[in-house]
């Protein structure tokens, strides 16, 4: 590594704080010099098979020929435009494939900067949508716990408040309304006495409930569980009965990830409102939406303040429209179904089996998605360490470790992800022990 490289990682190191690391005693952070495909190379020489897709954002691989062609192209007419009183071409055509695709019902589309803005979008409309109503007293939220939303602090107020990472501002989060996480899994046998909890939640808060918010099927960040489609079901006709917004956040399972388009398509319902983000630029570009019902959007419209209060400044910035549009006609060009099954089946095949392992307590699949979850937490800083060390990129946290690559990735690669985590399962100093 030449000395340029380790004055760029010191001063990183020193100055720049990374995701939910300490800056008196930093997580290491590797310098990355390209990536293209499914591989990350790193200044120091390696090159890592990426099973993260940066964080569930990167679909078609990095470095794609025909991601950077819609940036060029862009680029060469206007990288940004206020969207206030102007409009464009990306951001049209965009809305029109969001529409087209999305479950039926959801017709108005409200553009903004990432996931967590999209969830906050999604829950100013619900409570604008009642107080337009002059119903100004359904002004909380409900939610499961095990469930993650976003760092913002509306998005806090319905993460998990006891398991999540946000505890730490309980003092001055909106008090929303926890019912128990979903506890029957995907495969598993369904049973109706599963909703009794949540549906005397609904019946004694109703009145001073908003908007009901949950991830469909997946709870990502709060445990990597894959939940039963009859609960969804459940939830979208407890809503009805009561008179609660359905807000579905497919930010982490929009676009293909779990099998289905949209996880909600696994239950046959559809939300009153819908947040996306992550994938939906292929993961080049932040950017996020959120899509809610012609009566929502009318009821707000025709409401106190005539309009919808809410307006980021880079909101549908043509860069990442025009690349979001590029990504989502790759994905249905490119016969993403058929590519999720294949992944699918290598995990079954090749991930299930670390169920047998000492250390592990739990093997779970759903389309592109594996999680091995273990009895002890990781050691973050060693298990990246030897990640990098046997050529991949993955990142686990507590007691899970899981991946969701790129849907390039070909067998031998997704081969070697596995094969990371089975060597690491068997080293010590990978875990945490717990006394």
């Amino acid at each position: 590594m030449s000395n340029k490289h380790t004055e760029l990682l010191d001063f990183d190191r020193q100055h720049i704080w990374h995701p939910y690391t300490s800056m008196s005693d930093p997580l290491p952070s590797y310098l990355v010099e390209s990536a293209k495909g499914v591989e990350i190379s790193l200044v120091s020489g390696e090159s890592l098979i990426d099973g993260m897709s940066s964080w569930w954002s990167v679909l078609h691989g990095y470095n794609h020929p025909v991601l950077n062609q819609a940036l060029i192209e862009q680029a060469q007419n206007f990288s940004h435009i206020m969207f206030g009183g102007l409009t464009h071409q990306p951001a049209v055509e965009l809305g029109k494939k969001l529409i087209n695709l999305t479950p039926e019902g959801l017709d108005k589309v409200f553009f903004s900067d990432s996931g967590s803005v999209a969830v906050e979008v999604a829950i100013k409309m619900a409570l604008q949508f009642w107080q337009s109503k002059s119903e100004t007293n359904k002004h909380r939220l409900m939610t499961v716990r095990n469930g993650y939303h976003g760092d913002t602090f509306a998005a806090m107020s319905v993460c998990d408040p006891i398991t999540g990472m946000h505890q730490i501002f309980e003092r001055v989060l909106m008090k929303s309304i926890f019912a128990p996480a979903p506890k029957i899994y995907i495969n598993d046998e369904w049973k109706d006495d599963e909703m009794l909890a949540l549906e005397a939640l609904f019946k004694k808060h109703h009145h001073e409930v908003a908007a009901f918010i949950i991830e469909p099927i997946v709870q990502g960040t709060g445990g990597m569980r894959f939940y039963h489609p009859n609960y969804l079901k459940a939830v979208r006709q407890l809503c009805d009965k009561y008179q609660v917004l359905f807000i579905a956040d497919e930010i982490a399972t929009g676009l293909g990830r779990t099998g289905k388009l949209f996880a909600c398509e696994w239950a046959e319902i559809s939300p009153d409102i819908m947040c996306l983000g992550k994938t939906l630029t292929g993961g080049y570009l932040t950017l996020a939406a959120t899509l809610c019902t012609n009566n929502i959007a009318k009821t707000i419209s025709e409401g106190e303040a005539s309009c919808f209060m809410h307006g980021p400044t880079y909101m549908a910035n043509p860069l990442a429209c025009a690349v979001a549009n590029a990504s989502i006609d790759l994905l249905i060009k490119q016969n993403w179904k058929e590519k999720v099954s294949i992944l699918e089946n290598q995990l079954n095949n090749e991930l299930l089996p670390l169920d047998n392992f000492e250390k592990v307590k739990d093997t779970r699949v759903l389309g592109s998605i594996g999680v091995v979850e273990t009895h002890e937490a990781v050691n973050v800083a060693n298990i990246q360490k030897r990640f990098v060390e046997l050529g991949v990129w993955i990142r686990p946290f507590g007691k899970l470790i899981y991946i969701m690559p790129p849907l390039v990735i070909n067998p031998k690669q997704l081969s070697k992800l596995v094969n990371a985590i089975k060597t690491v399962l068997n080293e010590d100093n990978c875990f945490i022990k717990s006394y």
